[in-house]
């Protein structure tokens, strides 16, 4: 019975557990690696992750070398600013395991060592694998000579190429120039070592600072500010808009998050535009620039990624002005045989335009598709990836398509029941990472009376109890983007408005669709 859970669970999510599995494997020697191999992955992420099982599956005996700059294997990265935090496990930051909301117990990595082929095996081993190479940097890439260096000096070939390099997180221009003393206290938070060393300073230091008010310094506060309860820990979060995910939440909605988030423990100041950083008297002095000071023991700095393109010089890969990232098709191809995928890729949406999207669940498809690709699909990118952020077990949403508070929106609230909490959700569905299980059945709408006129919808008549609801976002009167706000479960409708791509003349009559009136 065992066995067919494992192939279950394989099969549906790419994971399976291994309580005993260490974190990380010890790479080859350069004479032992193979100077060839028809598949090569460049990066060990989520993306890189996603596209082997995808080559493997459409081609069972294919050979895939995964060359990772990271010591552990290929892991997910939401849980590191979500579930760990909220683990009861003293030992968390070893085990790496966690319990999800809906009480399961899991590893944050996709696969345990024994689920791979030790690089110097691959081209022997009969009916091929996966092999990760840890610890290695790919240098140089020549598209022409399909062949890459490494950071040692060995170099391989290849046939079919992924690039997955994902993103390096950006620090503040003021936190650069303000020397060794301020940047050995700052992190910038990506990596397992970050929420190892995070977890540790918050449980040795009086008060840390969050600089961001997007997903990872949003949730990053939460979770601090949740701890720092227990503990006496301060947690301050700074940015420079008016709320919480400004630059994705309607106003009025980012306003309510900041609410929450300072019920969460959180000291947060809001249109904080950080002009200079020191370190004195054996504290962090953070000036803004409107004058106000903050004194800190530890800085956080979430301000966003940059997308990993140091390939693109030796390879001759074309970059984004716009959008960064490398440019490719709407196949996720960049040359004949070079792919790209997950945060490093900005690519042709068919339905939306261009784009680069830097969130777990694209990591996922685009990754998935790419391995398709490289067996033969040549399928466009059209399954819209979603992304989700809880802040804390009561509040989470779900959101799809081009979500940027800049656009025009229209929200449609109800109140909301215990059931509409993500711990909720989680627990009714037996389900994990959201964006891996979503639901295909819809269900039957209900036959409601719907709320006034989306046209003359104000928050303030709903009371400002945002329990839950749906937020559509407009380009040219057409839904390009949704966020559905705890509500669970209902992906695949958002999913089919923003593919249809309609003009809707009352988007009251849409959100019925998510049956947001149930009690």
């Amino acid at each position: 019975m065992r066995k067919k859970a494992v192939k279950e669970e394989v099969k549906t999510t790419g994971i399976v557990d291994d309580k005993t599995a260490p974190q990380t494997v010890e790479s080859a020697l350069p004479e032992q690696l193979p100077s060839h191999v028809p598949f090569l992955l460049i990066g060990g992420g989520t993306a890189s992750f996603a596209a082997a099982r995808s080559i493997r599956a459409r081609d069972p005996g294919a050979r895939v070398l995964i060359v990772s700059d990271e010591s552990e294997l290929p892991y997910m990265r939401p849980p590191l600013s979500k579930e760990l935090w909220f683990s009861e496990d003293a030992h968390v930051t070893e085990t790496l395991r966690f319990k999800q909301w809906n009480g399961k117990e899991r590893s944050i990595f996709f696969q345990p060592p024994s689920f791979y082929v030790p690089p110097e095996q691959l081209m022997s081993v009969e009916n091929g694998g996966v092999s990760v190479l840890t610890g290695k940097k790919v240098v140089h890439m020549d598209v022409r000579e399909n062949k890459v260096k490494l950071d040692d000096g060995t170099q391989i070939s290849y046939e079919k190429c992924l690039i997955a390099t994902g993103g390096i997180p950006r620090s503040l221009p003021a936190i650069e120039r303000a020397g060794e003393e301020v940047t050995k206290r700052t992190t910038l938070f990506r990596r397992i070592s970050d929420f190892r060393s995070l977890e540790e300073i918050s449980s040795s230091v009086g008060s840390i600072t969050i600089i961001g008010g997007g997903f990872l310094g949003s949730e990053l506060a939460c979770a601090l500010g949740r701890k720092g309860r227990q503990t006496g820990l301060e947690v301050i979060q700074m940015f420079p808009e008016s709320g919480n995910m400004g630059k994705v939440l309607p106003e009025y909605l980012s306003h309510w998050t900041t609410e929450k988030v300072g019920r969460e423990g959180v000291n947060v100041l809001l249109d904080a535009v950080v002009k200079s950083v020191n370190y004195q008297n054996g504290k962090l002095h953070i000036h803004l620039k409107d004058g106000r000071q903050v004194q800190t023991d530890h800085i956080v700095a979430a301000v966003g990624l940059e997308p990993n393109t140091e390939l693109a010089k030796s390879a001759g890969l074309e970059l984004d002005g716009d959008f960064g990232g490398y440019r490719v098709n709407a196949e996720l191809q960049a040359r004949n045989n070079v792919w790209v995928a997950g945060d490093a890729a900005c690519f042709y949406d068919i339905k939306l335009g261009r784009r680069r999207v830097e969130h777990h669940d694209h990591a996922v498809v685009s990754g998935r598709l790419v391995g398709e690709n490289m067996t033969g699909a040549a399928k466009p990118y059209w399954h819209q990836s979603m992304f989700w952020s809880d802040l804390g077990p009561e509040v989470g949403y779900e959101a799809i398509g081009i979500v940027d508070s800049a656009l025009p929106t229209v929200g449609v609230f109800a109140k909301a029941t215990e059931k509409d909490t993500p711990k909720r959700a989680a627990e009714e569905s037996g389900t994990g990472i959201r964006s891996e299980s979503e639901v295909t059945e819809t269900g039957q709408v209900d036959d409601v009376k719907p709320p006034a006129s989306s046209l003359d919808f104000a928050p303030s008549q709903q009371g400002d109890n945002y329990g839950k609801g749906v937020v559509f976002y407009l380009r040219d009167n057409v839904v390009v983007g949704i966020v559905l706000w705890n509500i669970f479960n209902r992906m695949p409708i958002a999913r089919k408005i923003i593919k249809d791509g309609e003009q809707h003349s009352d988007l009251n009559e849409v959100a019925k669709l998510f049956n947001i009136h149930e009690e």
